[in-house]
């Protein structure tokens, strides 16, 4: 049995009822850092309810913490790191045979009063990769995909892995340093395309696919081949994922033809210093992703950060005055998500800047991830008002509004989806202190202006040749 409690929504003692009519002699239990103290309650409550449970956490947070983890109960049993299907597997079958833990690859461990970390497992090769389950055949006996909404994707979707990992070495990212590794491995495309099928098979409701990898455009043949699959079997899903933020065009023409919708592009930032910092290994000059999606018709899904290592109000400026040329279809402005096992997790905490005084902190009273980090220059709290004032510059200037009309009435199947996710989205517009933050920010933005010409939105800083190409690929559509 699978639960995905959150998504449904149900509450614990829902849980619990669904759980006592299977009885399980193993529960594994997903966990994050916002949510740690009551994912052990909740497990601590399974060992209580369930006699002989064996209970094991799984997660980047688990993984990252996990003896300090075990120390916070005395009645969970273990911890799964990094990838936990083998493990998992291996656990259960020692459990049923009644065998010893102590040579199961990545589990932590409770033996007695000790806790016991065993060996890292390698991680799964693209046979192992290309060997399990579709995700969307595990889906299909478990979840609905009308319980899962992502504001730029179309309703109702499914998702999707094709590889694990990733070669880059942004120093926030959680999943390459902590979880899969910066090896990317990746399923063949004849497995991908055959998930394809099985979904339009298997999923009548299910409109697009969101592949989930961290880089799905790792290697140009690769996506190609996977590309010319799904023209092959006439695929009729549309589909995102995520590139980087130099994609060719050749690349972008295939994804188009294989009915690629939408790229979701981590520009991050308009400063190149603080793409340096990051480790993105990336400029604002090589920014070519909008401009090339623009000549292949796809849509763009742009992310910028703020407040990572080195930032200022002035290069969060730049940040905004950036995304404004760019000008994609959506876009979303966070602040900086601290997650330990990462590089910006533990510059942060040499540094003393993490306002966080326990894991509960990382989430507001509401759920919502708390920002719990501020910069040299700037409090977190200054960071959050800035990306709630970035939103609102961004989605209500007439270029945006003038440019997403065009959208619609080229891809008339966008109006659904706008209007969902402006319905989702317009309390963070229009909400009073988002009033109060332009006010704010448009005085502190004035006198960036007035102390330093130089600064973005003056007309003397030009980005790159891409942001001129950028702007000529708008007026031809």
């Amino acid at each position: 049995i699978l639960i995905d409690a959150p998504a449904e929504p149900i509450t614990a003692d829902e849980t619990f009822q669904r759980l006592s009519s299977f009885n399980p002699d193993i529960a594994v239990i997903e966990t994050s850092t916002g949510s740690i103290s009551t994912d052990i309650r909740f497990s601590e409550e399974i060992k209580i309810r369930f006699s002989g449970c064996f209970v094991c956490l799984v997660g980047n947070h688990a993984t990252a913490c996990d003896i300090e983890t075990l120390k916070q109960s005395k009645i969970i049993d273990a911890v799964a790191r990094n990838e936990y299907e083998a493990t998992i597997v291996d656990l259960a079958e020692r459990i049923e045979r009644k065998e010893s833990l102590e040579n199961v690859l990545s589990l932590t461990w409770r033996k007695g009063d000790e806790i016991i970390a065993n060996s890292h497992r390698p991680a799964a090769t693209q046979e192992e990769l290309d060997t399990m389950p579709f995700a969307s055949e595990i889906f299909k006996r478990f979840c609905d995909p009308k319980d899962y909404f992502f504001s730029a994707g179309r309703y109702p979707q499914i998702m999707v892995y094709t590889g694990r990992g990733c070669p880059y070495l942004c120093t926030w990212c959680v999943y390459p340093q902590n979880f899969y590794g910066h090896a990317y491995r990746h399923r063949t495309p004849q497995s991908i395309a055959a998930e394809f099928k099985y979904i339009e098979e298997n999923f009548p409701e299910v409109v697009e696919v969101t592949i989930e990898d961290d880089t799905f455009t790792v290697y140009k043949n690769h996506i190609i081949e996977i590309c010319k699959l799904l023209v092959e079997q006439k695929n009729k899903l549309t589909w995102t994922c995520n590139v980087r933020a130099d994609l060719d065009e050749e690349t972008m023409r295939w994804m188009k033809k294989a009915n690629c919708r939408l790229v979701i592009v981590g520009f991050e930032s308009g400063s190149n210093k603080i793409l340096a910092l990051m480790k993105k290994g990336m400029r604002v000059e090589r920014f070519k992703a909008a401009e090339n999606a623009r000549k292949t018709g796809l849509l763009i899904h742009a992310c910028y950060m703020m407040g990572n290592r080195g930032e200022t109000l002035e290069t969060m400026h730049e940040t905004l005055e950036l995304a404004k040329k760019m000008n994609t279809d959506t876009a979303q402005f966070f602040p900086l998500m601290l997650y330990p096992g990462t590089e910006a997790y533990d510059w942060a905490k040499k540094e003393g800047l993490i306002t966080a005084k326990t894991w509960d902190d990382w989430l507001t009273p509401e759920g919502l991830h708390n920002t719990v980090v501020g910069t040299h220059d700037l409090a977190s709290q200054e960071i959050v008002d800035f990306c709630n004032y970035a939103r609102r510059e961004y989605y209500l200037r007439p270029a945006y509004i003038l440019m997403k009309m065009k959208n619609i009435l080229k891809h008339p199947s966008e109006l659904r989806r706008t209007v969902k996710a402006f319905f989702t989205f317009q309390k963070y517009l229009f909400n009073g202190k988002n009033k109060e933050n332009k006010e704010i920010f448009d005085k502190k933005i004035e006198n960036i202006r007035k102390t330093n010409p130089d600064s973005p939105g003056n007309g003397s800083i030009s980005y790159s040749e891409s942001m001129d190409e950028l702007q000529k690929a708008d007026a031809n559509n």
